[in-house]
C-alpha cells in the first residue's frame, strides 16, 4: 500500500462509516498532500484516486492524548530523544497522531533535563508538547509519583521551566504553599494549569479554577474522594463549565458506570480520554519504571512494586488510545452512530480544544490536517485500528522493544 500522493493528487477514502460533520454515516475523506481537502456522506463526487475500505471500515480523526508517558518500552523520562521518539511513533501506529509528552515528579536538575531532551520533538513537530505532572503533588494523593520528589512550587523552578516554550501543561496540588500562585504564573505564560494528585477542599478547587486552572487531571483517580458533606475537587472541577476533566477510559481506572455518569453531567466536549500510559504499553508482563519507582505489570496492570514485593498503587496503563476508543464505544449504552461520535469527541476533538490544536487536529474537516485513522470491527464486535495516516502519510507499524 503506497501513500497518497504528497504533490497534491486527490485520495478519496471511502469507508461504510465517517465520523464526521456531527454524525456517523456511510461516507469519504480526500485528502491533498498534507490536508484534508472535503469530507462528505453518501456517495464521493468524481475525482482523484478512490479507495474503497470497505462497508465494515470506520474512519475517524487522529487521537490526541495529553496524558501519556510511555509505550513500547521507551519513555518520556530520563533524557533520552530517541528514546521519546520511539514512544511516539508506537503510539502513532496506534492511532494517536497527536502527543502531549508527561513527565513525572523528579528533582529540578533532571526535569530541566528531561525537558530539553525533548524540546526538539516540540520543535520538529513530533510533540505537541510537554505536561508536568508534579512534582507540586500533594504527598497523600502521590500514586505513582516519588514521594521523595514532591515539594511546594518554587516561583523560580517553574518560571525556568515555562520559559522553555514547550511545557504545555502543568499538573499541580492547588493546596501546596503557593499553589494558586503557580496556577495563575502557569496560565499568565500561556500553559494549562491542571489540577490534580490533590487533596484539595471543594472551596480550594473552586479558588484554583478561579485562578485559571482549566483541566482536571485524571478525574477520580489520586484525588480527595467525593463526599456528601465535603465534594471534594472532583465536583468542583465537574460542574464548572469552563473546565475539561480526563477520564482514563480503560476499564481498570474508572468504572464504565462512573465515566457515564460524567458524560451525562457534563457532556463529551468536556471530557477528554487519556491513556496516562507509561513504558509497558504494548509490552508482556513483567518490571518497568516510571520514573525513578519500580513498576511491576501482572495481566496488563502496572502497580508501583512495593519493598516487600507487594503491590501498590496504580502506576499509569498499559492502554493505546485505541483501546479506549473501542471501550468507549462498546460500553456507551448508546446507539452506535451516537457511541462513535461521542468517543471521537472524547479522543480528538476535546482534548484538540483544549491544547489550543483545534484548527489543525482533531476532527475530520476540510483544511484540517490529514491525520486519519481506519478502524475494522472483529468478529467480537471489538474495533481495531487497521490503518493510520498522519498528514497525509500511512504510518508504519513500531515493534515494541525486544
Amino acid at each position: 500500500m503506497t501513500d497518497p500522493d504528497r504533490d497534491g493528487e486527490r485520495t478519496v477514502l471511502v469507508a461504510g462509516t465517517v465520523v464526521a460533520l456531527g454524525t456517523a454515516a456511510p461516507g469519504w475523506v480526500a485528502v491533498e498532500g498534507e490536508r484534508i481537502a472535503a469530507v462528505g456522506h453518501g456517495a464521493p463526487p468524481p475525482g482523484g484516486t478512490r479507495r474503497d475500505l470497505g462497508a465494515g471500515a470506520v474512519i475517524v480523526p487522529g487521537f490526541v492524548d495529553q496524558h501519556v508517558h510511555g509505550g513500547a518500552g521507551a519513555a518520556f523520562t530520563g533524557g533520552d530523544p530517541a528514546e521519546a521518539l520511539r514512544a511516539v511513533q508506537f503510539h502513532r501506529a496506534h492511532g494517536t497522531t497527536t502527543t502531549l509528552a508527561s513527565l513525572v515528579a523528579a528533582s529540578p536538575a533532571e526535569l530541566r533535563r528531561d525537558v530539553a531532551a525533548l524540546t526538539e520533538l516540540v520543535a520538529d513537530g513530533e510533540l505537541a508538547g510537554v505536561h508536568l505532572e508534579g512534582p507540586w503533588l500533594a504527598t497523600a494523593r502521590c500514586g505513582a509519583h516519588d514521594p521523595r520528589q514532591l515539594r511546594d512550587p518554587d516561583p523560580a523552578e517553574l518560571a525556568a521551566l515555562l520559559a522553555t516554550g514547550v511545557v504545555r501543561m502543568v499538573t499541580l496540588a492547588p493546596e501546596r504553599a503557593g499553589g494558586l500562585e503557580a496556577v495563575r504564573r502557569i496560565v499568565d505564560a500561556g500553559a494549562i494549569a491542571a489540577v490534580g494528585h490533590t487533596d484539595a477542599s471543594y472551596a480550594l478547587t473552586r479558588e484554583a479554577i478561579a485562578a485559571g486552572a482549566r483541566v482536571g487531571t485524571h478525574l477520580f483517580n489520586a484525588m480527595a474522594p467525593v463526599h456528601h458533606r465535603e465534594p471534594g475537587p472532583a465536583i468542583a472541577l465537574l460542574e464548572d463549565p469552563r473546565v475539561v476533566v480526563e477520564l482514563v477510559t480503560d476499564g481498570l481506572h474508572v468504572h464504565p458506570a462512573l465515566w457515564r455518569h460524567v458524560l451525562a453531567a457534563a457532556g463529551p466536549d468536556r471530557v477528554a480520554a487519556v491513556t496516562d500510559a507509561m513504558a509497558a504499553a504494548g509490552m508482556p508482563d513483567g518490571d518497568y519504571r516510571l520514573g525513578a519507582l519500580r513498576v511491576t505489570v501482572t495481566d496488563r496492570v502496572a502497580r508501583v512494586a512495593g519493598p516487600d514485593g507487594a503491590s501498590g498503587p496504580i502506576a499509569g496503563s498499559t492502554a493505546t488510545t485505541a483501546d479506549l476508543f473501542a471501550r468507549l464505544v462498546a460500553e456507551a449504552r448508546l446507539p452506535r452512530a451516537e457511541a462513535l461520535a461521542q468517543a471521537v469527541a472524547l479522543t480528538a476533538t476535546t482534548p484538540a480544544r483544549v491544547l489550543g490544536l483545534a484548527d489543525e487536529v482533531g476532527a475530520l474537516a476540510s483544511g484540517l490536517r490529514a491525520d486519519v485513522v481506519v478502524l475494522d470491527e472483529g468478529a467480537d464486535g471489538w474495533l481495531r485500528v487497521r490503518e493510520v495516516l498522519r498528514a497525509g502519510r500511512i504510518v508504519e507499524e513500531v515493534l515494541p522493544r525486544a
